[in-house]
C-alpha cells in the first residue's frame, strides 16, 4: 500500500524511528519506461516528471534506472545516439530495498551510494515504488513537530536577547 505524506497519525520515539519500516513512510509511484525505450523518449519522460529518476522495467521487474546524473555524465558530450535504447546509458540492476527495510537502512544506503532516491521492490523483485530523501524528511518532521518547528533557521544561531515578556 502506498502511503502519502501526512498519513502518520502518532508520534514515534527516537529509538523507534531507527527501526521504523519504510512501508509507513509516504512514497510515490515511480515513473517507468520499458526496456528498449528510445533514449530520447526516456529523457522526455524525465523532463515531464520534473527530473524524477526514470525506472526501467522488464515486465513488472526493475531492470535499471536513468537519473539526471546518467544523462549529464553519459549522454551530454558523449555523442550518444538518442534514438538508441535507454538500456545503453541506464544504470543496470540498481540497488533497491523492500518496504520491510528500515528507515535506518534506507538512510545508510542513500549515504553510502550518494543516492537521493531508492527504488522499492517486493520480495520477488517486482517494482513497488520510489523512496525519496524528501519522503524521509517529511516523515521525521511530522513525527517530531515540536523539535523541528522550534529549530532556529540556522542551527548555530544564538539569540542576542531572550524573546518574550
Amino acid at each position: 500500500m502506498i502511503k502519502a505524506p501526512g498519513d502518520t497519525t502518532e508520534r514515534v520515539s527516537r529509538a523507534h524511528l531507527r527501526t521504523e519500516r519504510i512501508k509507513v513512510l509516504g512514497h510515490r509511484d515511480p515513473v517507468t519506461v520499458p526496456v528498449g525505450t528510445a533514449l530520447a523518449d526516456a529523457i522526455r519522460t524525465m523532463q515531464e516528471s520534473g527530473g524524477e529518476p526514470i525506472l526501467i522495467t522488464d515486465g513488472d521487474r526493475l531492470a535499471g534506472v536513468l537519473t539526471e546524473r546518467d544523462v549529464l555524465m553519459k549522454v551530454l558530450g558523449g555523442g550518444t545516439d538518442l534514438g538508441g535504447p535507454v538500456d545503453a546509458v541506464m544504470t543496470p540492476h540498481p540497488q533497491a530495498l523492500t518496504t520491510e527495510a528500515t528507515v535506518r537502512e534506507a538512510l545508510e544506503m542513500m549515504d553510502r551510494g550518494g543516492y537521493r532516491t531508492i527504488p522499492l521492490v517486493d520480495g520477488n523483485g517486482s517494482l513497488e515504488g520510489l523512496l525519496r530523501q524528501q519522503d524521509i524528511l517529511e516523515y521525521v518532521a511530522e513525527a517530531f513537530p515540536q523539535e523541528i518547528l522550534n529549530l532556529p533557521p540556522r542551527p548555530h544561531q544564538v539569540m542576542e536577547e531572550q524573546e518574550g515578556a
